[in-house]
């Protein structure tokens, strides 16, 4: 059984930083850059990685806390889990926190997707058998995830119903807009179920920054979506029409990284920048690599036709597209632990903190299981590797490893 994290064992966000700014701000990169290296499986994977590693294993930030950042995040538009991780930097280690946080978990795939534009382009690894290892390393994670959250999140009857509800729904209806739905209704069924149900369980977090630096970075948000259109048009700028594309697709879309793929082929591909073959031999390079799939951005940017290209281009465009994630986290948080503090808001959470271990409990059977078992061989190594995390509680990035190795060796088989 997963003890129940105590964040008062060390000082967390403001106070972390506060006592150590330079130590707390490394050592976020340094876990950060870790889990860019090893964290397979798209968005819902990587909230499991987030899980073990910032919740269970460095307590930075408790179970409740976690599962609140994750539904907060579920709302925002971008990607999700990035969010999540630049939240957690953010309270860990002020805003330097969650930019550490942000770089080290992104700049591994981003680099290798550069390197794979400029240099093997050609190469193709689909068939390899150690990126099917890491496809099943990803079932045992989610499942983990799964497995903790439900017990923590899902306590009582209610809110098993609640998570065996919300799976059904989206499951039969896996779009964006149900994802959202389902959260909203969930919040609504939690308010009437559990009212004046006390936030006194929920610990208070201290985000290191006011609420007039979060109004700021919201007006940011909103001016740059309606103002680089219209400078787009006005200064015949190719710099300036990539930052405005890549930052469209960042801020507008909903319901993790592959919904980003057809806003970014209408932007880069009709207009010549990428041809149609160059951005699927991206994309499936893509899901070689670990981190966030909006990484595809800078392999975009480097093998665009037009300058700024190469890794200027890479820069522009994964600045552009992440930008709107960080200032919708920004806005939000000075916010968010107020809110989560009223009773009210405390009872609607327990319905969405529900529903959001529904939304992995779907997300686990597809596209994660769907994609990586295809027979006895594949599933005998995911229950080796949910053992290894669960029970003889191995570091995650070693059970990706030995889901690699395993996977060539099943891919070796006759």
């Amino acid at each position: 059984m997963d003890p129940s994290p105590d964040v008062t064992r060390e000082p967390t966000g403001a106070a972390a930083s506060a006592a150590h700014p330079r130590p707390a701000v490394l050592e976020v990169l340094a876990v950060s850059t870790r889990l860019g290296l090893t964290s397979f499986g798209g968005p819902v994977a990587h909230l499991g990685y987030y899980r073990s590693e910032y919740v269970l294993r460095r307590r930075w930030v408790d179970e409740q806390t976690y599962a609140d950042l994750v539904a907060l995040c579920q709302f925002l538009p971008g990607p999700a889990s990035s969010q999540v991780g630049i939240a957690i930097g953010v309270l860990r280690a002020g805003l330097l926190g969650g930019f550490a946080a942000w770089l080290g978990f992104t700049l591994p795939s981003a680099i290798a997707l550069v390197l794979f534009g400029l240099e093997v382009r050609g190469s193709d690894l689909s068939a390899a058998g150690w990126i099917h290892g890491l496809k099943v390393a990803a079932v045992a994670v989610v499942a983990q995830a799964v497995w903790g959250m439900g017990r923590t999140l899902c306590p009582d009857r209610e809110r098993v119903t609640i998570a065996i509800l919300a799976a059904l729904i989206v499951s039969s209806w896996p779009t964006a807009g149900g994802q959202v739905l389902v959260i909203a209704l969930a919040g609504v069924i939690g308010l009437r179920l559990f009212p004046g149900s006390g936030g006194a369980s929920a610990s208070r977090v201290r985000v290191p920054f006011g609420r007039r630096l979060g109004i700021a970075a919201l007006a940011l948000f909103f001016a740059l979506l309606l103002a680089l259109p219209a400078l787009r048009y006005l200064v015949h700028s190719h710099p300036l029409a990539v930052f405005d594309g890549f930052y469209r697709s960042g801020a507008l879309v909903f319901g993790g990284g592959h919904v980003v793929l057809p806003l970014l082929q209408t932007e880069v591909v009709p207009p010549g920048w990428v041809s149609n073959e160059q951005f699927l031999a991206g994309y499936g390079a893509a899901q070689a690599v670990p981190g966030p799939l909006f990484t595809f951005a800078a392999y975009l940017g480097a093998v665009m036709g037009p300058r700024p290209n190469g890794w200027a281009g890479a820069a522009l465009a994964l600045t552009a597209i992440f930008l709107p994630a960080f200032l919708l986290v920004v806005g939000a948080l000075p916010f968010w632990d107020a809110l989560r503090a009223r009773p009210a808001f405390q009872a609607a959470l327990r319905g969405i903190n529900a529903a959001v271990v529904g939304l992995l409990l779907a997300a686990l059977y597809r596209p994660v299981w769907t994609s990586a078992i295809h027979g006895a061989s594949d599933f005998a190594l995911a229950l080796a590797a949910f053992g290894l995390l669960v029970w003889w509680r191995v570091p995650p990035w070693l059970v990706v490893a030995f889901a690699a190795v395993g996977g060539a060796a099943i891919g070796a088989l006759p």
